[in-house]
Protein backbone atom coordinates (compact mmCIF):
# COMPACT_ATOMS: atom_id res chain seq x y z
CA UNK A 1 0.00 0.00 0.00
CA UNK A 2 0.98 3.60 -0.94
CA UNK A 3 1.91 5.65 1.88
CA UNK A 4 -1.14 7.49 2.72
CA UNK A 5 1.08 10.15 5.43
CA UNK A 6 3.57 11.89 3.58
CA UNK A 7 6.29 14.40 4.36
CA UNK A 8 5.38 18.04 3.37
CA UNK A 9 8.30 18.75 1.44
CA UNK A 10 7.69 15.66 -1.04
CA UNK A 11 4.78 17.08 -2.29
CA UNK A 12 2.97 20.75 -3.55
CA UNK A 13 -0.28 21.56 -1.65
CA UNK A 14 -2.75 23.13 -2.52
CA UNK A 15 -2.82 26.63 -1.26
CA UNK A 16 -5.63 27.22 1.93
CA UNK A 17 -7.34 30.05 0.44
CA UNK A 18 -8.24 27.32 -2.61
CA UNK A 19 -9.03 24.58 -0.61
CA UNK A 20 -11.37 26.97 1.09
CA UNK A 21 -12.92 27.28 -2.16
CA UNK A 22 -12.87 24.05 -3.37
CA UNK A 23 -13.95 22.45 0.25
CA UNK A 24 -17.31 24.23 0.30
CA UNK A 25 -17.99 22.71 -3.06
CA UNK A 26 -17.66 19.67 -1.41
CA UNK A 27 -19.62 20.73 1.95
CA UNK A 28 -22.69 21.15 -0.48
CA UNK A 29 -22.20 17.85 -2.98
CA UNK A 30 -22.42 15.71 0.72
CA UNK A 31 -24.80 17.42 2.22
CA UNK A 32 -27.10 16.65 -1.10
CA UNK A 33 -25.92 13.26 -0.99
CA UNK A 34 -27.22 12.64 2.26
CA UNK A 35 -31.28 14.37 1.38
CA UNK A 36 -31.36 13.49 -2.02
CA UNK A 37 -30.08 9.77 -0.84
CA UNK A 38 -33.05 9.94 1.74
CA UNK A 39 -35.77 10.45 -1.03
CA UNK A 40 -34.48 7.28 -2.80
CA UNK A 41 -34.44 5.27 0.24
CA UNK A 42 -38.06 6.49 0.60
CA UNK A 43 -39.13 5.57 -3.10
CA UNK A 44 -37.88 2.16 -3.34
CA UNK A 45 -39.84 1.44 -0.04
CA UNK A 46 -42.62 3.12 -1.72
CA UNK A 47 -42.56 0.81 -5.03
CA UNK A 48 -42.41 -2.37 -2.55
CA UNK A 49 -45.91 -1.57 -1.96
CA UNK A 50 -45.19 -2.17 1.58
CA UNK A 51 -44.99 1.74 2.88
CA UNK A 52 -46.57 4.80 2.10
CA UNK A 53 -45.56 8.34 2.59
CA UNK A 54 -46.56 10.40 5.47
CA UNK A 55 -47.95 14.09 6.39
CA UNK A 56 -48.98 14.05 2.75
CA UNK A 57 -45.80 14.06 0.97
CA UNK A 58 -46.06 12.86 -2.63
CA UNK A 59 -44.25 10.11 -4.74
CA UNK A 60 -43.28 12.58 -7.23
CA UNK A 61 -41.71 15.28 -4.83
CA UNK A 62 -39.30 12.78 -3.12
CA UNK A 63 -39.04 11.70 -6.87
CA UNK A 64 -37.74 15.19 -7.87
CA UNK A 65 -35.95 15.95 -4.68
CA UNK A 66 -33.87 12.35 -5.30
CA UNK A 67 -32.93 12.99 -9.02
CA UNK A 68 -32.34 17.55 -8.97
CA UNK A 69 -29.98 16.93 -5.58
CA UNK A 70 -28.29 13.56 -6.57
CA UNK A 71 -28.40 14.34 -10.74
CA UNK A 72 -27.56 18.09 -10.81
CA UNK A 73 -26.14 19.51 -7.29
CA UNK A 74 -23.84 16.69 -6.12
CA UNK A 75 -22.28 16.16 -9.28
CA UNK A 76 -22.16 19.58 -10.56
CA UNK A 77 -20.64 20.92 -6.67
CA UNK A 78 -18.44 18.28 -6.62
CA UNK A 79 -16.90 18.42 -9.79
CA UNK A 80 -16.70 22.02 -9.75
CA UNK A 81 -14.32 21.73 -6.09
CA UNK A 82 -12.32 18.58 -7.67
CA UNK A 83 -11.46 20.50 -10.56
CA UNK A 84 -10.53 24.30 -8.10
CA UNK A 85 -8.13 21.66 -6.50
CA UNK A 86 -7.12 20.31 -9.69
CA UNK A 87 -5.89 23.72 -11.52
CA UNK A 88 -4.24 24.93 -8.04
CA UNK A 89 -2.13 22.00 -8.19
CA UNK A 90 -1.44 21.99 -11.36
CA UNK A 91 -1.42 24.85 -12.82
CA UNK A 92 -0.91 27.15 -9.54
CA UNK A 93 -2.83 28.81 -7.30
CA UNK A 94 -5.50 31.20 -7.82
CA UNK A 95 -4.79 34.98 -7.85
CA UNK A 96 -7.06 36.68 -5.30
CA UNK A 97 -9.31 37.98 -8.54
CA UNK A 98 -9.62 34.47 -9.99
CA UNK A 99 -11.16 33.16 -6.14
CA UNK A 100 -13.05 36.07 -6.24
CA UNK A 101 -14.91 35.07 -9.24
CA UNK A 102 -15.14 31.56 -8.08
CA UNK A 103 -16.92 32.52 -4.62
CA UNK A 104 -19.24 34.61 -6.78
CA UNK A 105 -20.18 31.66 -8.75
CA UNK A 106 -20.59 29.46 -5.90
CA UNK A 107 -22.89 31.44 -3.96
CA UNK A 108 -25.11 32.53 -7.41
CA UNK A 109 -25.58 28.49 -7.67
CA UNK A 110 -26.10 28.19 -4.08
CA UNK A 111 -29.03 30.43 -4.04
CA UNK A 112 -30.27 28.88 -6.97
CA UNK A 113 -30.02 25.69 -5.10
CA UNK A 114 -31.72 26.77 -2.15
CA UNK A 115 -34.60 28.47 -4.59
CA UNK A 116 -35.06 25.49 -6.28
CA UNK A 117 -35.32 23.09 -3.16
CA UNK A 118 -37.63 25.13 -1.09
CA UNK A 119 -39.95 25.23 -4.30
CA UNK A 120 -39.51 21.16 -4.99
CA UNK A 121 -40.30 20.83 -0.60
CA UNK A 122 -43.38 22.72 -0.47
CA UNK A 123 -44.51 20.78 -3.59
CA UNK A 124 -44.69 23.37 -5.87
CA UNK A 125 -42.25 22.04 -8.60
CA UNK A 126 -42.80 17.81 -8.48
CA UNK A 127 -41.73 17.91 -12.16
CA UNK A 128 -38.89 15.36 -11.93
CA UNK A 129 -35.25 16.16 -12.53
CA UNK A 130 -35.83 16.18 -16.24
CA UNK A 131 -38.76 18.87 -15.56
CA UNK A 132 -40.39 17.93 -18.73
CA UNK A 133 -42.87 20.08 -20.17
CA UNK A 134 -46.00 20.18 -20.35
CA UNK A 135 -45.18 19.59 -16.29
CA UNK A 136 -45.13 22.79 -14.78
CA UNK A 137 -43.27 23.98 -11.74
CA UNK A 138 -43.06 27.33 -9.96
CA UNK A 139 -41.20 30.03 -11.80
CA UNK A 140 -38.90 30.24 -8.76
CA UNK A 141 -37.80 26.34 -9.26
CA UNK A 142 -36.99 27.63 -12.66
CA UNK A 143 -35.08 30.90 -11.96
CA UNK A 144 -32.96 28.57 -9.19
CA UNK A 145 -32.07 26.17 -11.74
CA UNK A 146 -31.25 28.88 -14.24
CA UNK A 147 -28.67 30.58 -11.37
CA UNK A 148 -27.26 27.25 -10.37
CA UNK A 149 -26.21 26.81 -14.54
CA UNK A 150 -25.22 30.78 -14.11
CA UNK A 151 -23.29 30.30 -11.39
CA UNK A 152 -21.31 26.94 -12.54
CA UNK A 153 -20.28 28.83 -15.70
CA UNK A 154 -18.71 31.66 -13.32
CA UNK A 155 -17.01 28.99 -11.49
CA UNK A 156 -15.72 27.72 -14.65
CA UNK A 157 -14.72 30.67 -15.96
CA UNK A 158 -12.53 31.10 -12.56
CA UNK A 159 -10.40 27.73 -13.84
CA UNK A 160 -10.08 28.54 -17.40
CA UNK A 161 -8.58 32.33 -16.39
CA UNK A 162 -5.72 30.13 -14.31
CA UNK A 163 -5.41 27.93 -17.36
CA UNK A 164 -4.94 30.80 -20.03
CA UNK A 165 -2.69 32.64 -17.17
CA UNK A 166 -0.50 29.12 -17.38
CA UNK A 167 -0.54 28.94 -21.17
CA UNK A 168 0.78 32.30 -21.43
CA UNK A 169 3.41 31.87 -18.98
CA UNK A 170 4.80 28.86 -20.73
CA UNK A 171 4.43 29.25 -24.76
CA UNK A 172 4.90 26.86 -27.21
CA UNK A 173 4.56 23.57 -23.94
CA UNK A 174 1.72 21.56 -23.51
CA UNK A 175 -0.71 22.32 -20.42
CA UNK A 176 -0.30 19.93 -17.16
CA UNK A 177 -2.48 17.04 -17.94
CA UNK A 178 -4.69 17.31 -15.20
CA UNK A 179 -5.44 21.14 -16.00
CA UNK A 180 -6.00 20.25 -19.75
CA UNK A 181 -8.64 17.98 -18.39
CA UNK A 182 -10.51 19.81 -16.53
CA UNK A 183 -10.53 22.63 -19.40
CA UNK A 184 -11.76 20.61 -21.98
CA UNK A 185 -14.59 19.28 -19.31
CA UNK A 186 -15.40 22.82 -18.65
CA UNK A 187 -15.86 23.51 -21.87
CA UNK A 188 -18.09 20.62 -22.65
CA UNK A 189 -20.43 21.60 -19.85
CA UNK A 190 -20.78 25.44 -20.95
CA UNK A 191 -21.73 24.81 -24.56
CA UNK A 192 -24.07 21.94 -23.76
CA UNK A 193 -25.66 23.45 -20.61
CA UNK A 194 -26.43 26.62 -23.35
CA UNK A 195 -29.35 24.35 -24.41
CA UNK A 196 -30.91 23.73 -20.68
CA UNK A 197 -30.33 27.29 -20.15
CA UNK A 198 -32.29 28.40 -23.51
CA UNK A 199 -35.17 26.19 -22.47
CA UNK A 200 -35.30 27.58 -18.60
CA UNK A 201 -34.82 31.17 -19.74
CA UNK A 202 -36.96 31.86 -23.41
CA UNK A 203 -39.50 29.13 -22.35
CA UNK A 204 -40.25 27.39 -18.80
CA UNK A 205 -39.84 30.72 -16.78
CA UNK A 206 -41.81 33.10 -19.16
CA UNK A 207 -44.54 29.77 -19.15
CA UNK A 208 -44.91 29.57 -15.51
CA UNK A 209 -45.30 33.06 -15.29
CA UNK A 210 -48.14 32.93 -17.54
CA UNK A 211 -46.40 35.41 -20.11
CA UNK A 212 -47.46 32.42 -22.48
CA UNK A 213 -50.10 30.01 -22.62
CA UNK A 214 -47.95 26.86 -24.53
CA UNK A 215 -44.69 26.20 -25.01
CA UNK A 216 -43.52 23.75 -28.19
CA UNK A 217 -42.61 20.41 -25.95
CA UNK A 218 -40.45 18.80 -28.65
CA UNK A 219 -38.35 21.87 -28.42
CA UNK A 220 -38.62 21.87 -25.18
CA UNK A 221 -37.49 18.06 -24.70
CA UNK A 222 -34.66 18.50 -27.73
CA UNK A 223 -33.18 21.43 -25.91
CA UNK A 224 -32.72 19.55 -22.63
CA UNK A 225 -31.76 16.23 -23.97
CA UNK A 226 -29.06 18.77 -25.98
CA UNK A 227 -27.68 19.27 -22.19
CA UNK A 228 -29.09 15.90 -21.09
CA UNK A 229 -26.74 13.49 -22.75
CA UNK A 230 -23.67 15.54 -22.43
CA UNK A 231 -24.50 15.86 -18.95
CA UNK A 232 -23.42 12.16 -18.52
CA UNK A 233 -20.41 13.13 -20.02
CA UNK A 234 -19.84 16.01 -17.47
CA UNK A 235 -19.80 13.38 -14.72
CA UNK A 236 -17.64 10.90 -16.20
CA UNK A 237 -14.92 12.85 -17.23
CA UNK A 238 -13.72 13.43 -13.76
CA UNK A 239 -13.95 10.05 -13.13
CA UNK A 240 -11.60 9.51 -16.25
CA UNK A 241 -9.04 12.18 -14.67
CA UNK A 242 -8.90 10.51 -11.57
CA UNK A 243 -8.66 6.93 -13.53
CA UNK A 244 -5.98 8.49 -15.77
CA UNK A 245 -3.65 10.88 -13.66
CA UNK A 246 -4.56 10.32 -10.26
CA UNK A 247 -4.39 6.40 -10.17
CA UNK A 248 -1.40 5.67 -11.84
CA UNK A 249 0.19 7.75 -8.81
CA UNK A 250 -1.13 5.91 -6.32
CA UNK A 251 -0.37 2.20 -7.09
CA UNK A 252 3.03 3.63 -7.91
CA UNK A 253 3.07 3.76 -11.60
CA UNK A 254 3.52 6.08 -14.32
CA UNK A 255 0.51 7.66 -17.02
CA UNK A 256 1.03 5.29 -19.88
CA UNK A 257 0.37 7.73 -22.21
CA UNK A 258 0.27 12.03 -22.12
CA UNK A 259 -0.92 12.21 -25.91
CA UNK A 260 -3.49 9.13 -25.86
CA UNK A 261 -5.41 10.83 -22.41
CA UNK A 262 -5.65 14.24 -23.93
CA UNK A 263 -6.90 12.90 -27.65
CA UNK A 264 -9.82 10.47 -25.65
CA UNK A 265 -10.92 13.74 -24.17
CA UNK A 266 -11.23 15.88 -27.39
CA UNK A 267 -12.64 12.54 -28.70
CA UNK A 268 -15.19 13.36 -25.75
CA UNK A 269 -16.00 16.79 -26.45
CA UNK A 270 -16.43 16.01 -30.21
CA UNK A 271 -18.94 12.98 -29.60
CA UNK A 272 -20.84 14.18 -26.44
CA UNK A 273 -22.96 16.53 -27.46
CA UNK A 274 -24.59 16.23 -30.92
CA UNK A 275 -26.12 13.03 -29.38
CA UNK A 276 -29.44 14.29 -27.74
CA UNK A 277 -32.06 12.67 -30.25
CA UNK A 278 -31.26 8.95 -29.07
CA UNK A 279 -32.82 10.04 -25.78
CA UNK A 280 -35.90 11.02 -28.02
CA UNK A 281 -36.32 7.77 -31.11
CA UNK A 282 -39.22 7.08 -30.23
CA UNK A 283 -41.02 10.98 -30.46
CA UNK A 284 -42.59 11.91 -33.79
CA UNK A 285 -41.47 15.27 -35.07
CA UNK A 286 -38.06 14.29 -36.08
CA UNK A 287 -37.15 13.02 -38.62
CA UNK A 288 -35.44 9.74 -39.01
CA UNK A 289 -32.51 10.34 -41.07
CA UNK A 290 -31.33 12.86 -38.16
CA UNK A 291 -31.92 10.38 -35.47
CA UNK A 292 -29.71 7.83 -37.21
CA UNK A 293 -27.23 9.91 -37.59
CA UNK A 294 -27.20 10.66 -34.12
CA UNK A 295 -27.61 7.32 -32.90
CA UNK A 296 -24.48 6.92 -35.20
CA UNK A 297 -22.18 9.91 -33.47
CA UNK A 298 -23.19 8.39 -30.24
CA UNK A 299 -21.66 5.09 -30.89
CA UNK A 300 -18.45 6.67 -31.81
CA UNK A 301 -18.44 7.12 -27.85
CA UNK A 302 -16.70 4.05 -28.00
CA UNK A 303 -13.38 5.01 -29.14
CA UNK A 304 -12.07 7.01 -26.23
CA UNK A 305 -13.89 4.27 -24.09
CA UNK A 306 -11.73 2.00 -25.40
CA UNK A 307 -8.84 4.03 -25.45
CA UNK A 308 -9.06 4.43 -21.96
CA UNK A 309 -9.75 1.21 -20.83
CA UNK A 310 -6.47 -0.21 -22.75
CA UNK A 311 -4.19 3.04 -21.26
CA UNK A 312 -5.85 1.93 -17.71
CA UNK A 313 -5.01 -1.51 -18.19
CA UNK A 314 -1.84 -1.59 -19.38
CA UNK A 315 -0.45 1.14 -16.68
CA UNK A 316 -1.91 -1.53 -14.38
CA UNK A 317 -0.41 -4.31 -15.88
CA UNK A 318 2.82 -2.45 -16.17
CA UNK A 319 2.75 -1.82 -12.81
CA UNK A 320 2.04 -4.88 -11.73
CA UNK A 321 4.80 -6.51 -13.26
CA UNK A 322 6.95 -4.19 -12.12
CA UNK A 323 5.75 -5.54 -8.32
CA UNK A 324 6.69 -9.07 -9.53
CA UNK A 325 3.96 -10.39 -11.37
CA UNK A 326 3.84 -13.31 -13.57
CA UNK A 327 1.84 -15.46 -16.01
CA UNK A 328 -0.93 -13.44 -17.77
CA UNK A 329 -2.70 -12.21 -14.99
CA UNK A 330 -0.20 -12.52 -12.14
CA UNK A 331 0.65 -8.38 -12.22
CA UNK A 332 -3.62 -8.11 -11.09
CA UNK A 333 -2.65 -9.66 -7.85
CA UNK A 334 -0.18 -7.05 -7.33
CA UNK A 335 -2.18 -4.08 -7.45
CA UNK A 336 -2.58 -2.34 -3.87
CA UNK A 337 -6.07 -3.66 -3.06
CA UNK A 338 -5.77 -3.03 0.90
CA UNK A 339 -5.87 0.92 -0.43
CA UNK A 340 -9.07 2.78 -0.28
CA UNK A 341 -7.93 5.45 -2.69
CA UNK A 342 -7.31 2.38 -5.14
CA UNK A 343 -9.76 -0.08 -4.70
CA UNK A 344 -12.77 2.20 -4.44
CA UNK A 345 -12.25 3.79 -7.85
CA UNK A 346 -11.78 0.64 -9.18
CA UNK A 347 -14.66 -1.05 -8.33
CA UNK A 348 -16.40 2.11 -10.14
CA UNK A 349 -14.55 1.01 -12.94
CA UNK A 350 -15.20 -2.50 -12.73
CA UNK A 351 -19.14 -1.09 -12.97
CA UNK A 352 -18.79 0.55 -16.49
CA UNK A 353 -18.25 -2.52 -18.28
CA UNK A 354 -21.85 -3.71 -17.48
CA UNK A 355 -22.56 0.42 -17.21
CA UNK A 356 -21.43 0.56 -21.36
CA UNK A 357 -23.57 -2.45 -22.63
CA UNK A 358 -26.62 -1.54 -20.89
CA UNK A 359 -25.83 2.24 -22.82
CA UNK A 360 -25.31 0.75 -26.07
CA UNK A 361 -28.58 -0.98 -25.86
CA UNK A 362 -30.52 2.55 -25.13
CA UNK A 363 -28.91 3.96 -27.97
CA UNK A 364 -29.93 1.51 -30.55
CA UNK A 365 -32.91 2.27 -32.06
CA UNK A 366 -34.72 -1.46 -31.71
CA UNK A 367 -33.83 -2.06 -28.65
CA UNK A 368 -34.24 1.03 -27.31
CA UNK A 369 -38.10 0.16 -28.15
CA UNK A 370 -38.31 -2.87 -25.84
CA UNK A 371 -36.85 -0.41 -22.82
CA UNK A 372 -37.90 2.55 -23.31
CA UNK A 373 -39.40 4.72 -20.73
CA UNK A 374 -39.05 1.61 -18.33
CA UNK A 375 -37.53 0.94 -15.17
CA UNK A 376 -34.27 -0.82 -17.32
CA UNK A 377 -33.33 2.70 -18.06
CA UNK A 378 -33.12 3.95 -14.58
CA UNK A 379 -31.41 0.99 -13.45
CA UNK A 380 -28.69 1.48 -16.22
CA UNK A 381 -28.64 4.82 -14.75
CA UNK A 382 -27.58 3.63 -11.92
CA UNK A 383 -25.06 1.98 -13.17
CA UNK A 384 -23.32 4.89 -14.73
CA UNK A 385 -23.67 7.63 -12.36
CA UNK A 386 -24.30 6.05 -8.66
CA UNK A 387 -21.92 3.80 -8.91
CA UNK A 388 -19.26 4.44 -11.83
CA UNK A 389 -19.02 7.91 -11.20
CA UNK A 390 -20.02 8.44 -7.47
CA UNK A 391 -17.52 5.33 -6.43
CA UNK A 392 -14.56 7.29 -8.02
CA UNK A 393 -15.48 10.62 -6.34
CA UNK A 394 -15.90 8.61 -3.31
CA UNK A 395 -12.26 7.09 -3.70
CA UNK A 396 -10.83 10.87 -4.70
CA UNK A 397 -12.28 12.47 -1.55
CA UNK A 398 -10.65 9.73 1.12
CA UNK A 399 -6.95 11.90 -0.25
CA UNK A 400 -8.18 15.04 -1.59
CA UNK A 401 -10.46 16.27 1.64
CA UNK A 402 -7.78 15.78 4.21
CA UNK A 403 -5.73 17.32 1.85
CA UNK A 404 -7.29 20.01 1.72
CA UNK A 405 -8.12 19.79 5.39
CA UNK A 406 -4.34 18.81 6.31
CA UNK A 407 -5.56 15.56 8.08
CA UNK A 408 -4.75 11.96 7.04
CA UNK A 409 -7.28 8.61 6.38
CA UNK A 410 -6.29 6.29 9.06
CA UNK A 411 -6.04 2.55 8.73
CA UNK A 412 -9.63 2.24 10.64
CA UNK A 413 -11.12 4.93 7.95
CA UNK A 414 -9.05 3.75 4.88
CA UNK A 415 -10.76 0.03 6.20
CA UNK A 416 -14.05 1.23 6.16
CA UNK A 417 -14.13 2.93 3.22
CA UNK A 418 -12.96 -0.27 1.57
CA UNK A 419 -16.08 -1.75 3.62
CA UNK A 420 -18.23 0.77 2.25
CA UNK A 421 -17.71 0.45 -1.42
CA UNK A 422 -18.29 -3.08 -0.86
CA UNK A 423 -21.70 -2.34 0.72
CA UNK A 424 -22.86 -0.24 -2.25
CA UNK A 425 -21.19 -2.51 -4.70
CA UNK A 426 -23.69 -5.15 -3.23
CA UNK A 427 -26.57 -3.08 -2.60
CA UNK A 428 -26.75 -1.28 -5.90
CA UNK A 429 -26.24 -5.43 -7.84
CA UNK A 430 -29.61 -5.92 -6.30
CA UNK A 431 -31.55 -2.78 -6.80
CA UNK A 432 -30.11 -2.12 -10.54
CA UNK A 433 -30.26 -5.56 -11.00
CA UNK A 434 -33.82 -5.74 -9.95
CA UNK A 435 -34.43 -2.82 -12.51
CA UNK A 436 -33.10 -4.55 -15.03
CA UNK A 437 -35.09 -7.19 -15.36
CA UNK A 438 -38.43 -5.97 -14.15
CA UNK A 439 -37.99 -3.41 -16.68
CA UNK A 440 -37.66 -6.21 -19.14
CA UNK A 441 -41.56 -6.97 -18.57
CA UNK A 442 -42.51 -3.78 -18.74
CA UNK A 443 -42.35 -1.80 -15.34
CA UNK A 444 -42.04 1.60 -16.33
CA UNK A 445 -39.90 4.27 -14.73
CA UNK A 446 -40.63 7.83 -13.03
CA UNK A 447 -43.76 5.88 -11.44
CA UNK A 448 -45.14 4.85 -8.39
CA UNK A 449 -45.91 1.28 -7.61
CA UNK A 450 -49.38 2.05 -6.72
CA UNK A 451 -50.35 3.49 -10.15
CA UNK A 452 -50.50 -0.25 -10.96
CA UNK A 453 -52.30 -1.76 -7.99
CA UNK A 454 -54.59 -4.35 -8.89
CA UNK A 455 -53.38 -5.53 -12.71
CA UNK A 456 -51.60 -8.68 -12.93
CA UNK A 457 -48.45 -7.30 -14.43
CA UNK A 458 -48.12 -5.09 -11.90
CA UNK A 459 -48.46 -8.40 -9.39
CA UNK A 460 -45.64 -9.99 -11.53
CA UNK A 461 -43.67 -6.88 -10.83
CA UNK A 462 -43.43 -7.42 -6.76
CA UNK A 463 -40.66 -10.05 -5.98
CA UNK A 464 -38.72 -6.95 -7.74
CA UNK A 465 -40.01 -4.31 -6.16
CA UNK A 466 -39.29 -5.63 -3.00
CA UNK A 467 -35.43 -6.46 -4.38
CA UNK A 468 -35.18 -2.98 -5.12
CA UNK A 469 -36.29 -1.70 -1.57
CA UNK A 470 -33.57 -4.07 0.20
CA UNK A 471 -31.23 -3.06 -2.26
CA UNK A 472 -32.20 0.74 -1.75
CA UNK A 473 -31.76 0.29 1.91
CA UNK A 474 -28.20 -1.51 1.85
CA UNK A 475 -27.32 1.47 -0.51
CA UNK A 476 -28.23 3.95 2.22
CA UNK A 477 -26.38 1.90 5.18
CA UNK A 478 -23.82 2.84 2.70
CA UNK A 479 -24.14 6.51 2.32
CA UNK A 480 -24.48 6.81 6.31
CA UNK A 481 -20.90 4.98 5.95
CA UNK A 482 -19.00 7.74 3.49
CA UNK A 483 -20.89 10.68 5.30
CA UNK A 484 -19.26 8.95 8.98
CA UNK A 485 -15.96 8.82 6.85
CA UNK A 486 -15.94 12.12 5.60
CA UNK A 487 -17.16 13.93 8.65
CA UNK A 488 -13.86 12.02 9.85
CA UNK A 489 -11.73 13.64 7.06
CA UNK A 490 -13.07 17.02 7.60
CA UNK A 491 -13.00 17.61 11.91
CA UNK A 492 -12.09 14.49 13.38
CA UNK A 493 -8.91 12.57 11.94
CA UNK A 494 -5.31 12.98 12.92
CA UNK A 495 -3.48 16.44 11.82
CA UNK A 496 -1.39 15.70 8.89
CA UNK A 497 -0.18 16.21 5.53
CA UNK A 498 -1.85 14.21 2.83
CA UNK A 499 -0.62 14.06 -0.59
CA UNK A 500 -2.49 15.13 -3.78
CA UNK A 501 -1.48 12.65 -6.01
CA UNK A 502 -0.58 13.62 -9.86
CA UNK A 503 0.92 11.12 -11.87
CA UNK A 504 3.86 11.50 -14.15
CA UNK A 505 4.28 9.94 -17.60
CA UNK A 506 6.25 7.39 -18.20
CA UNK A 507 9.74 7.86 -20.02
CA UNK A 508 9.26 5.17 -22.97
CA UNK A 509 5.81 7.51 -24.04
CA UNK A 510 5.58 9.62 -27.12
CA UNK A 511 6.04 12.75 -26.82
CA UNK A 512 2.34 15.16 -26.87
CA UNK A 513 2.25 17.02 -30.36
CA UNK A 514 0.77 20.35 -29.49
CA UNK A 515 -2.24 20.20 -32.18
CA UNK A 516 -3.79 17.96 -29.31
CA UNK A 517 -4.32 21.34 -27.67
CA UNK A 518 -4.85 23.53 -30.34
CA UNK A 519 -8.21 25.07 -29.28
CA UNK A 520 -9.34 26.38 -32.46
CA UNK A 521 -9.08 22.93 -34.38
CA UNK A 522 -10.85 21.18 -31.87
CA UNK A 523 -13.85 23.81 -30.98
CA UNK A 524 -14.23 24.76 -34.64
CA UNK A 525 -15.04 20.76 -35.04
CA UNK A 526 -17.18 20.76 -32.46
CA UNK A 527 -19.26 23.39 -32.90
CA UNK A 528 -19.54 22.23 -36.78
CA UNK A 529 -20.97 18.66 -35.31
CA UNK A 530 -23.69 20.77 -33.59
CA UNK A 531 -24.59 22.58 -36.12
CA UNK A 532 -24.62 19.99 -38.30
CA UNK A 533 -26.85 17.55 -36.22
CA UNK A 534 -29.03 19.94 -35.01
CA UNK A 535 -29.71 23.15 -37.55
CA UNK A 536 -32.21 21.16 -39.85
CA UNK A 537 -34.45 19.45 -37.38
CA UNK A 538 -34.61 22.36 -34.87
CA UNK A 539 -35.50 24.51 -38.10
CA UNK A 540 -38.41 21.63 -39.06
CA UNK A 541 -39.74 21.29 -35.35
CA UNK A 542 -40.46 25.50 -35.72
CA UNK A 543 -41.81 25.69 -38.96
CA UNK A 544 -43.86 22.60 -38.19
CA UNK A 545 -44.72 23.91 -34.88
CA UNK A 546 -48.85 22.72 -33.61
CA UNK A 547 -51.51 24.69 -33.91
CA UNK A 548 -51.35 27.45 -31.56
CA UNK A 549 -48.12 27.79 -30.49
CA UNK A 550 -46.15 29.92 -33.68
CA UNK A 551 -46.49 32.92 -31.81
CA UNK A 552 -44.01 32.13 -29.78
CA UNK A 553 -41.68 29.13 -31.43
CA UNK A 554 -38.74 30.04 -29.18
CA UNK A 555 -40.55 30.56 -25.71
Amino acid sequence: MTTIKEKAQDFVRVDRRDGKLALAHIYVAFIALFIGGLCGLLQVLVRSGQFTLPWGIGYYQVLTIHGVLLGLILTTYFILGFQIAAISRTSGTLTDKQRLVGWIGFWVMTAGTVAASIMVLLNEASVLYTFYAPLQAHWIFYVGMALVVVGSWIVAIAQIMKYVEWRKANPGQPSPLLSFMVIVNLAMWIICSLGVAVEVVFQLIPWSLGWVDKVDVLLSRTLFWYFGHPLVYFWLLPAYMVWYVIIPKIIGGKIFSDALARLSFMLFLLFSIPVGFHHQLTEPGIDSFWKFLQVVLTMMVVIPSLLTAFSMFATFELRGRQLGGRGLFGWFKKLPWNDARFTVPFIGMAAFIPAGAGGIINASHQMNALIHNTIWVTGHFHLTLATTVVLTFFGAAYWLIPHLTGRVLTKQMNKLAIIQAIVWAFGMSIMSGAMHVVGLMGAPRRSDFSTYGGAQQATEWIPYQIAQAVGGTILFIGIILVLYIVANLLWFAPKGETEFPVGEVSENAEKTPMWLENWKIWLTICIALILFAYTVPVFEMIQNAPPGSKGYKFW
